[in-house]
């Protein structure tokens, strides 16, 4: 028998970098990672690109990069979806069960879940994805209700969607390299699908994927997303307190911020003293180091103070046993774990990568990456593939290309 294979691209165009996985899939069950590319990120602020020709440049070289590397071309993409403009809502639905019998059939499943995404999106705006929460049945949680008895079914979903021409801009950017999006996938699920595991999604957890320019957040209860979202602040906000209260270029502010920068004040005295570079040439000077992590610090718990606002009264710690799970390049700042689990009252921790990745890939700003190709080989059941069931909308914006 012979084997069939098709390579698929990974596609993250971050506010820092743009990160490129080409994975190889053979009879659509077994994955390798064959190529990697990575280019600093241009035309893009807080995950939503501002200069198309930039951005797409260093698109096109993170891919010609990867395929380099692969020694092949890329069938399709798996393109990752960012930016403040993501939004979200709740869309519930009941239907009462049709058979004599109340034993729950397809075409019951069918019209709960198709009068729950049935709510118009306002001008302007399209679906992202679909996160299908669990089915209740008479009020019983209920994974799959298929053949079970009872008279009412009920679902809900939360509607992931965006600014329909900052979608196209990213789709857009890939099919210039004559590419096919074959799905986009919210960074912080494909994030979390990378560093939780489904005993953890089972118990509830929150992953928070804290990037250059987003932070991305995905709030896992009973094994599904539950809601996920997006806060326009990231590692670069960080970098630029730094530059405004110390009175330095961005370039020096952020060498400060990795050498120095912690989400937490743990010098005690504001007489302890770092150098700007150490070489005690013109210009180089001293700073305290407390006022260093004063200034980072505060912008850390703002960062997640906001988030935990976003959530609202849908983050419940009790329902959340499983922690925050921290992913992406500024989830790596020192003390960023404990300040997570003080702002959220529960355990936090960094993500730790899957055992068989290689050790290149291992820091946590690959997950979105890695968790693309995931999505790649097998698409997760709670997270409906919206790009292949509703294409009338990506015809539209290719049409424009």
């Amino acid at each position: 028998m012979t084997s069939r294979t098709k390579y698929i691209g990974a596609v993250e165009i971050g506010t820092a970098k743009v990160s490129v996985l080409i994975g190889e899939i053979t009879n659509g069950r077994s994955l390798s990672i064959v190529g990697l590319g990575e280019c600093a990120s241009r035309g893009v602020i807080k995950g939503v690109v501002v200069d198309f020709k930039a951005a797409s440049d260093a698109a096109h070289s993170a891919l010609m990069e990867a395929e380099r590397s692969a020694g092949i071309r890329v069938d399709e993409v798996y393109l990752a979806q960012t930016g403040g403009h993501v939004d979200g809502f709740s869309s519930d639905a009941t239907v009462h069960v049709s058979a004599a019998n109340n034993m729950v059939s397809d075409f019951d499943i069918d019209a709960v879940c198709n009068a729950a995404r049935s709510k118009q999106l306002p001008n302007g705006r399209m679906v992202v994805q679909r996160l299908r929460r669990p089915f209740r049945l008479d009020g019983r949680l209920i994974p799959d209700p298929d053949s079970l008895v009872g008279r009412e079914l009920q679902v809900s979903y939360f509607m992931v969607h965006g600014q329909e021409n900052r979608i196209a801009d990213n789709i857009h950017v890939i099919r210039g390299f004559n590419l096919r999006v074959s799905e986009l996938i919210l960074s912080s699920l494909a994030a979390g699908a990378m560093v939780t595991a489904p005993d953890e999604r089972q118990h509830g957890v929150l992953v928070l994927d804290m990037g250059a320019g987003t932070t991305d957040y995905a709030l896992y209860r009973d094994g599904m997303p539950h809601l996920a979202g997006v806060v326009p602040v990231g590692g670069s906000h960080l970098t630029n307190d730094l530059a405004l209260g110390l009175r330095l270029t961005e370039g020096q502010a952020d060498k400060l911020k990795l050498r120095c920068g912690r989400a937490n004040v743990t010098t005690k005295s504001r007489e302890e003293k770092v150098w700007l570079n150490g070489d005690f040439a013109i210009g180089d000077r001293q700073f305290s180091k407390q006022t260093i992590e004063q200034i980072v610090s505060a912008r850390v718990w703002e960062l997640l103070e906001v988030v935990k606002k976003k959530l609202g009264p849908t983050f419940e710690p009790e329902r959340t046993q499983a922690g925050v799970v921290l992913t992406g390049g500024t989830s790596k700042l020192p003390g960023m774990a404990e300040a997570a689990s003080k702002v959220f009252g529960i355990p936090a921790h960094l993500s730790e990568a899957p055992s068989w990745v290689s050790e290149n890939l291992r820091d946590p700003s690959f997950s979105t990456v890695l968790g693309l190709l995931h999505y790649g080989l097998s698409a997760r059941p709670e997270v409906p593939t919206a790009t292949r069931r509703s294409s009338s909308i990506f015809k539209k914006l290719f049409a424009s290309v």
